[in-house]
């Protein structure tokens, strides 16, 4: 098996510029079927356009991006995605279920498949009795809440989470995370992108970025002792002070 074929999201050469701005540097990284892989790195790093490349929302300016040994972007492949936006893209002015039912048959479900699996998601993510509230209703965590619902619905091999529990109480983000495992066990590949260390150490694996770069990759323990630190976030931190003198 080839190592493109190997991994299950591609990353190869990837370079990204908004107008003078450089986002993306030379970026490698493979992703393995079903695993949960972090993205770390604070805000303005490039996690974001780099998840809209894995998905086909935008093109890199150079190298290849492969999901499930498919060129992207490609409309077979980003249907088989699922993908929750930084930012929720949903229609205030529905309920959640109708907002359910909308995507469900973009992505292709029929009638009875919706009928059974959006009760389902909602009871997942804890909406089961908000159903038919307008979204407009919704409090911000319940938003990203019913979004992630929409990225499961269609039972998608791959998911891409971009900030997934931004707005999620404890408690309610300790569920998530537990049915995130239990769908990866299922053999669902997960990406997560995450500033926060205690979600990044949930993952099985991590890719560190900075300014446009990843700087370093592993598990978290891995990552600690390859770099003598004590915690995830002094990792980090001392990966980072190892980038800005190279």
């Amino acid at each position: 098996m080839t190592e493109t074929a190997a991994a299950c999201i591609n990353l190869s050469g990837i370079n990204k510029s908004f107008g003078q701005q450089h986002v993306l540097k030379d970026i490698d990284l493979q992703i393995p079927f079903a695993r949960i892989y972090g993205l770390l790195g604070p805000s303005g790093c490039g996690k974001t356009t780099m998840v809209k490349i894995m998905v086909g929302i935008l093109e890199a300016d150079s190298g290849h991006a492969r999901v499930l040994d498919t060129s992207m972007p490609d409309l077979t492949t980003m249907s088989r995605i699922g993908y929750m936006a930084q930012g929720d893209a949903l229609y205030n002015s529905l309920s959640a279920e109708e907002n359910l039912s909308f995507f469900g048959s973009i992505y292709g479900m029929n009638r009875s498949d919706l009928k059974r699996r959006i009760p389902e998601v909602m009871e997942l993510m804890s909406l089961g009795d908000d159903i038919r509230k307008p979204v407009y209703a919704y409090s911000g965590g319940m938003k990203r809440r019913l979004s992630l619902a929409i990225a499961i619905l269609h039972n998608p091999p791959v998911l891409v989470l971009d900030e997934p529990t931004v707005g999620i109480d404890p408690l309610l983000r300790q569920s998530i995370w537990a049915e995130l495992h239990r769908l990866c066990a299922g053999g669902v590949t997960i990406l997560v992108t995450t500033h926060v260390m205690d979600e990044a150490e949930k993952c099985h694996q991590l890719a560190m970025m900075r300014e446009g770069r990843i700087i370093a990759q592993g598990t978290a323990v891995d990552l600690q002792a390859d770099i003598g630190a004590s915690s995830l976030e002094e990792a980090f931190i001392r990966y980072g002070s190892q980038a800005d003198e190279s």
